[in-house]
């Protein structure tokens, strides 16, 4: 199982640095190959513009839909895009691995999902949903949130876990193809004791272990 992560997290010594670790330590020892794009440690840019292209479709006025259909035709995705659209191609697992921000993903990982999937590439033609680009691929969140648990349940203080990571499990990951998993979450590490923290990454790992054989779920259409 080819393994795709990409991570985001300003210090590699924080708990998601550790998960990430473990991931890789973990799928590597399983078999599993693995490539990682660290977008911190990469310096990637999340900000879309010409840039993103090597082609040109329209001099003088810019649709970023209208360019990366021509740039799927023209092989004129720029080097940092292109690598990044080689690796969502080669996976069979995407991970997805951040620090809830604000209710979503952090500014860097969402500028990466803007430029790298790509209309004509990814999407478009057809390609949704079930019907996605990717389909026959799977894909994970693994976040940490500031939070406990009970802050993100039905009634909780944040509401619903599930309904605040819907428009990334559907709006990006099954609006692409990809088959979801449910997500990896670990509640509030910086509030955790070291056994605690240690035993969540065993867990972590566990998870991973066995995350081959598990079932898709449904994300949900409302």
């Amino acid at each position: 199982m080819n393994c795709f992560i990409v991570y985001w997290h300003p210090e590699p010594q924080s708990f998601n640095g550790a998960l990430l670790a473990a991931t890789r330590e973990t799928l590597t020892q399983a078999g599993h190959p693995i490539r990682v794009s660290d977008l911190h440690a990469m310096g990637f840019n999340p900000v879309s513009g010409r840039h993103n292209f090597t082609s040109v479709k329209n001099p003088d006025f810019f649709k970023q839909q209208l360019e990366e259909l021509y740039a799927s035709e023209d092989n004129g995705f720029a080097p940092e895009i292109e690598s990044e659209l080689k690796n969502l191609e080669w996976c069979d697992l995407l991970i997805l691995q951040f620090p809830l921000w604000w209710f979503g993903m952090p500014a860097v990982l969402k500028g990466w999902v803007d430029r790298v999937f790509a209309m004509g590439r990814t999407y478009g033609g057809g390609h949704f949903y079930e019907n996605g680009v990717f389909q026959g691929k799977r894909a994970m969140l693994s976040l940490t949130t500031g939070g406990p648990q009970g802050a993100y349940e039905p009634g909780g203080f944040n509401g619903d876990l599930t309904g605040i990571l819907r428009p990334l499990n559907r709006g990006i990951l099954r609006f692409v193809g990809f088959d979801v998993l449910a997500p990896q979450v670990c509640y509030g590490p910086a509030h955790l004791t070291t056994p605690e923290r240690t035993q969540a990454l065993a867990d972590h790992a566990q998870r991973l272990r066995g995350l081959h054989l598990e079932d898709p779920i449904d994300v949900g259409i409302y």
